[in-house]
């Protein structure tokens, strides 16, 4: 009974620690992004901005072949493009047409977000 126990209780112990590593690991990993994406509340509102959609802007705008973020009509025209050639119903992928989707989302929070930085009116969500 008492190797058990033992066991038991060293197992806990390697899982503890491991657990406390990852914890460490994943806060320093979020430090060094809000970091590298400019620091201060700046970089902290990109980094959350890029774990809602699950990418960055940079990545967005290769998604839609685009190289300036507030060129809005090349944006729409390229998403409606490589939305409708992803269609599932057209032998397409839904995992190409749901990243399609989130870039243009991450553009358009990214307007969204320097609308309202150079105006103090809320503006209303392009969709």
């Amino acid at each position: 009974m008492k190797p058990l126990l033992e066991l038991i209780i060293g197992g806990a112990q390697i899982v503890g620690r491991a657990f406390t590593r990852a914890v460490r690991e994943e806060f320093r990993t979020s430090q060094q992004a809000a970091e590298r994406a400019g620091g201060g509340r700046q970089g902290a509102r990109r980094v959350a901005n890029d774990s809602i959609t699950g990418m960055t802007l940079q990545e967005a705008k290769q998604i839609l072949n685009v190289t300036e973020p507030h060129d809005i009509e090349t944006i729409e025209k390229n998403y409606k493009h490589l939305f409708e050639v992803n269609d599932k119903a057209k032998g397409g992928s839904l995992y190409l047409q749901s990243k399609v989707y989130r870039a243009k989302e991450r553009i358009d929070m990214e307007l969204q977000k320097s609308e309202q930085s150079g105006s103090s009116e809320p503006k209303e969500p392009k969709t």
